[in-house]
C-alpha cells in the first residue's frame, strides 16, 4: 500500500496542464474492439485504470502500439473469445469497473459478450440494468450466473428497437451506442446520456462510418451499418481534474494557471465555482485562478436562503466533483449544502476531514452541510485513508492546506485516476513525498 507523506501549508505557483479524460479513455479504449481496422489513439492518461484496461485489451488479442506519451495504436483484427470464458478473465474484469463497457462492442461484432461483476469505487450500488435491459431490447439474450456473479449476452444479429433508459446512464448509454451501431435498421435512445465524453465516443464512430444523430441531445438516433473502420481520435482533457485544481488553488490561496482546458466542454463547471466565491478567469483557453489573499464567500440565493449545490446528469453539475466543493467550503466564508443525489456513500469521508477541525453536519449519506472557516481556523494535519479516487484527492488537497504533515494511506486510488500527481505537484511548489 502505497502513502503519501505531505508538508501542507505552502503558497502553489505556476502552470499546470490537465490530463486526458480518464471517463472518456474507458468509453473510447473498449469502441477499438468494433473493427478489425486500426485505431490511433492520442492524449491518453496514464493512470492504473486506463492502463489496466489496455492490458484487458492486450489478453483479448488487441494489438496495442504505443506511439509516444499518451498515444496508442489499437487494432482488433483478431480477438480471443475464449478468453471470455477462462479463469484469468474472471479475476482481470472484476478488478476495473470501466471494463463493462467491453460488452457491447462484443456483442454487436461477435455475437457474445460477458463480463464478471465489475470492481471500481466503494462509493455505493451501482446498477447495471441500464446496460442489459439496453442489450436485451436489441435482440440480446441474458444470462447470470449468481454463484460466480457472471453476466453474459448473446444474439445471432442484434436488431434495432425504441428505448427510453430507466436512468441517463454514461456507462449505460455508451455500450448500447456501440453495441446498436452494427444493429440491424434504426435503434432510438431516449434519456441517453449527453456528457461530452459520450459525444466524443459518437463522433469517433461516426467518423468510423456510424450513423448516430442526435449527438449530445437526450435522443439518439442511430442507423446500423455492416461494418466500421479504422480513424484517429483526441481525448478531451480532464474536467474533473480541472474542477481538482481550481479547488486546490483556492484552498491554497495559490496562483495557478490551468492550461489547456477545452472552455466549451466545462458546462456548468466554472459557474458553479464562482458561487463559492473564486475568481475563475477565461484566458484564450486556460484557466487563471489569482491569488485569493482575502478568501472567498459563498453566494447565498437571491432570497437569502443557504446555496445548495448538488449533481445531476449533464449538462448539471458532475457528480465527480462534489467531494471538491465539500473541501473547498470548508474554507469558505459562509455555508453550503452539498446534496450528492447519485451515490449513497460518497460523502462518508467527511469523518477525515471533521478529524482535522473542519465543521460539517453529514445529514443522511446523501447530504452534509458545511460552516467555512473563512480561513480564520487552518485545517490541522492528520493520518488519513484514500477510500475512492475522488475522496482521495479531495483529502489531498485538504493536507496540502492544512497546517502541518499529513500522511495518506492507499494512494493506489488518487493513482487510478490522476496521473503522476505527486510530481506534477511538485513541479508548481508542494511539499509531497510518495512512499512504497
Amino acid at each position: 500500500m502505497g502513502t503519501f507523506i505531505i508538508e501542507g501549508g505552502l503558497k502553489l505557483k505556476g502552470s499546470i496542464q490537465p490530463q486526458g479524460a480518464k471517463n472518456e479513455a474507458l468509453q473510447i479504449l473498449c469502441a477499438v474492439l468494433l473493427t478489425p481496422e486500426k485505431v490511433t489513439i492520442n492524449n491518453i492518461p496514464d493512470i492504473v485504470d486506463v492502463n489496466k484496461l489496455i492490458a484487458l485489451l492486450m489478453k483479448l488479442g488487441v494489438k496495442v502500439t504505443r506511439l509516444g506519451p499518451g498515444s496508442y495504436s489499437f487494432q482488433a483484427d483478431v480477438v480471443n473469445m475464449k478468453y471470455l470464458e477462462s479463469e484469468e478473465f474472471k479475476e482481470d474484469g472484476k478488478g476495473l469497473r470501466g471494463s463493462i463497457m467491453i460488452v457491447g462492442p462484443l456483442l454487436a461484432r461477435f455475437g457474445k459478450g460477458y463480463i464478471p461483476k465489475p470492481g471500481g469505487d466503494k462509493i455505493g450500488r451501482r446498477r447495471l440494468d441500464t446496460h442489459f435491459e439496453g442489450f436485451i431490447k436489441l435482440g440480446a439474450q441474458f444470462r447470470y450466473n449468481r454463484e460466480d456473479h457472471f453476466y453474459g449476452v448473446e444474439a445471432d444479429k442484434l436488431k434495432g428497437a425504441y428505448m427510453l433508459l430507466d436512468e441517463a446512464s454514461v456507462t449505460g448509454t455508451a455500450n448500447i451506442v456501440m453495441a446498436a451501431v452494427l444493429a440491424e435498421g434504426t435503434t432510438t435512445i431516449y434519456n441517453a446520456a449527453c456528457e461530452p465524453y459520450l459525444q466524443q465516443l459518437c463522433n469517433m464512430l461516426n467518423r468510423m462510418g456510424a450513423k448516430i444523430s442526435g449527438v449530445g441531445s437526450n435522443m439518439l438516433s442511430i442507423e446500423g451499418v455492416d461494418a466500421l473502420g479504422g480513424t484517429d481520435h483526441r481525448m478531451l482533457p480532464d474536467m474533473i481534474e480541472i474542477g481538482s485544481w481550481i479547488g486546490l488553488a483556492a484552498m491554497t490561496k495559490s496562483e495557478l494557471t490551468i492550461t489547456n482546458v477545452s472552455w466549451d466542454d466545462l458546462g456548468q463547471i466554472p459557474d458553479v465555482f464562482r458561487k463559492l466565491g473564486i475568481t475563475v478567469e477565461r484566458r484564450g483557453d486556460d484557466i487563471f485562478i489569482p491569488e485569493h489573499k482575502d478568501g472567498y464567500e459563498i453566494q447565498n440565493y437571491i432570497d437569502g436562503s443557504i446555496l445548495t449545490i448538488s449533481d445531476a446528469p449533464w449538462p448539471g453539475f458532475t457528480p465527480d466533483l462534489l467531494s471538491i466543493i465539500l473541501v473547498i467550503a470548508t474554507q469558505a466564508r459562509g455555508s453550503v449544502l452539498v446534496h450528492q443525489k447519485m451515490f449513497e456513500s460518497r460523502l462518508f469521508f467527511v469523518d477525515k476531514l471533521i478529524d482535522m477541525g473542519a465543521k460539517i453536519i453529514l445529514c443522511d449519506p446523501h447530504r452534509a452541510s458545511v460552516i467555512g472557516h473563512d480561513f480564520k481556523s487552518q485545517l490541522k494535519a492528520t493520518t488519513m485513508t484514500s477510500p475512492d479516487i475522488r475522496a482521495g484527492i479531495s483529502l489531498l488537497i485538504a493536507a496540502l492546506s492544512a497546517k502541518g504533515k499529513s500522511t495518506i494511506h492507499n494512494i493506489e486510488q488518487i493513482d487510478r485516476g490522476y496521473e503522476n500527481i505527486d510530481e506534477r505537484l511538485r513541479a508548481i511548489g508542494a511539499n509531497i513525498v510518495r512512499l512504497d
